[in-house]
């Protein structure tokens, strides 16, 4: 468990969305339209930093909103120890005071909510119903039949949360390190990126385990340094141009729009390690990505 002063020493340096430093990270997306009421933010500060006292968590951040139809779900995740990529707690609110722990994104879980199309209600009990065509018999005999499929909102909203960190959480370069041991930690040292490494997408990595990286040149790998580099780069994403790169307020602020995952939305000052991400969408991809570039 991480001590209290530990975790103030993680409020002070790493600026991203954390309970005690949720303005200034709002403010800094105001400009994309992102963001909440005052009567939230307030909510959110005061029932973040209970939750994390409660659940003995180390951190604990705001991830974003997915909109419903007759009610919004806030999303919050907590971090119990110095690990920051695995393991991570997914809490959601109706009301920005009392929270759920939500169960952790199987495989299994993903594929049986793949088939539901349409907002999200805003009930966790909601049931959705579709049919499917699987093949059933083997041989000669084998022959297609309709299965209908029943999944609850509360499985679909762990399934979307989960597809959105692999494909649209984002941190700068050198934000993050990886130990010895595997352990991906926080870098103390990191000062932010400079004014022309912003710019770049290949500065801008997905914040989530590594599955396939791509082949590179001897010559490209002298260049990578294995403690910061072990994470994916924006400028591999298929299809291209699926990011939005722009300098904002005077180029004092870059900010990062997501194309496939329209609400999510990524910031950061350069020479400063403030950086964070937050969500605010109605949780459904952007299946028109490829015919829209």
């Amino acid at each position: 468990m991480v001590t209290g002063a530990e975790a103030a020493e993680f409020a002070g340096c790493y600026a991203e969305m954390d309970a005690e430093n949720l303005q200034l990270p709002l403010e800094m997306m105001s400009g994309s339209g992102q963001g909440l009421s005052p009567e939230q933010s307030a909510a959110l500060r005061t029932s973040l930093l209970l939750l994390r006292r409660d659940m003995q968590l180390s951190r604990v951040l705001l991830w974003g909103k997915i909109l419903g139809v007759r009610g919004d779900y806030f999303i919050a995740q907590g971090i119990e120890g110095l690990e920051q990529l695995r393991g991570r707690k997914t809490f959601y609110s109706l009301n920005c005071v009392d929270w759920c722990l939500l169960p952790p994104a199987t495989a299994g879980i993903i594929a049986e909510t793949q088939g539901v199309r349409g907002r999200f209600v805003g009930d966790p009990s909601h049931e959705y119903e579709y049919t499917v065509r699987r093949k059933a018999g083997d041989g000669d005999a084998a022959y297609e039949e309709e299965v209908t499929m029943h999944v609850k909102e509360e499985s679909r909203l762990v399934a979307t949360i989960a597809l959105i960190d692999k494909e649209a959480a984002v941190v700068p370069r050198g934000a993050f390190v990886k130990s010895p041991l595997g352990e991906v930690r926080i870098n103390h040292c990191f000062r932010g990126l400079t004014a022309s490494e912003a710019k770049k997408l290949s500065s801008f990595f997905h914040f989530t385990p590594t599955t396939s990286p791509p082949t590179k040149s001897l010559l490209e790998k002298a260049d990578l340094t294995p403690s910061m580099d072990f994470l994916d780069s924006l400028e591999h994403d298929v299809p291209r141009g699926s990011w939005s790169l722009q300098s904002e307020r005077g180029s004092s602020v870059t900010i990062l729009r997501s194309l496939l995952w329209l609400g999510m939305t990524f910031y950061h000052v350069p020479l400063t390690p403030q950086h964070g991400y937050l969500y605010v969408g109605t949780g459904e991809r952007n299946i028109d990505l490829p015919f829209m570039i």
